[in-house]
């Protein structure tokens, strides 16, 4: 039997880690009072339980609406189907939202997969980069015949979140702020998220600033962005959808947005 080369022996560690199987480590691992399988059993439990609770962390709604024993069985299917890829636990989840739609444990709760949206919304908004918004006195004095040019884009961390349940009474019932039972039939929302100097909020938006914040974020310029927003919402109001998205940090300061 060849000696495995550290390419072998790195795969069949991961391996090991999502599956527990061992036999090739057990094999080539050196061990003194400790047998190999129980060190390398050891070290398994160590990583779902860190990865878990990281996962819990950031999904804290979602976990708060199943209960612990729940989520701890979806994150650890979760982590052994996407381990992560790379070393920052605050950037392991992205895909868990859809895991957590496909995952037929959930199927019982259509709502859950948004409820985790929600959660790692918040989280890229608050490990979003530092950046400056733009001011309504910056955007006052913009010369009027520029504005139809003028490309307004959103602050890094900001992202819009459109779904069919009422996840912001889910997300404050399970963070203090709301004592009420929700009612899954009230309606969805449109939630604008976004960072704060020392955490990130979110915020409902009808539905013709979210057409607005929707096409300047695709690149249009504010003329084009407004004339198509209008095609489908005909009563929107530009200057009061600016200053809500002025009064919630959403946009880029114009020497960030270019």
């Amino acid at each position: 039997m060849r000696t495995p080369s550290l390419a072998d022996l790195q795969t069949a560690f991961r391996a090991h880690v999502l599956t527990g199987d061992a036999e090739l480590l057990v094999d080539a691992a050196v061990s003194d009072r400790i047998p190999a399988a129980a060190r390398l059993r050891v070290y398994r439990h160590h990583v779902f339980t860190s990865l878990s609770a990281a996962l819990g962390t950031t999904f804290a709604t979602v976990r708060g609406v199943v209960g612990d024993d729940f989520f701890a069985g979806m994150a650890r299917a979760f982590i052994t189907r996407s381990p992560p890829a790379g070393p920052v636990l605050s950037e392991y989840g992205a895909a868990f939202a859809d895991f957590v739609a496909q995952w037929p444990a959930a199927a019982q709760l259509p709502y859950l997969a948004d409820v985790a949206r929600l959660d790692w919304a918040l989280n890229v908004a608050y490990t979003a980069p530092d950046s400056p918004a733009l001011t309504g006195a910056q955007l006052a004095a913009v010369p009027p015949d520029q504005l139809g040019d003028l490309r307004l884009e959103p602050r890094a961390g900001v992202s819009l979140l459109c779904s069919s349940y009422p996840v912001d009474r889910i997300w404050a019932l399970n963070h203090g702020g709301d004592k009420e039972t929700v009612d899954l039939d009230a309606g969805g929302v449109t939630l604008l998220v976004f960072p704060r100097d020392d955490d990130a909020g979110f915020a409902s938006l009808d539905s013709a600033i979210a057409g607005l914040t929707t096409a300047l974020a695709a690149g249009n310029a504010l003329g084009g962005a407004v004339e198509q927003t209008m095609q489908h919402h005909p009563d929107l109001d530009v200057g009061a959808a600016l200053g809500r998205l002025l009064s919630l940090g959403a946009l880029a300061a114009l020497d960030a947005a270019g």
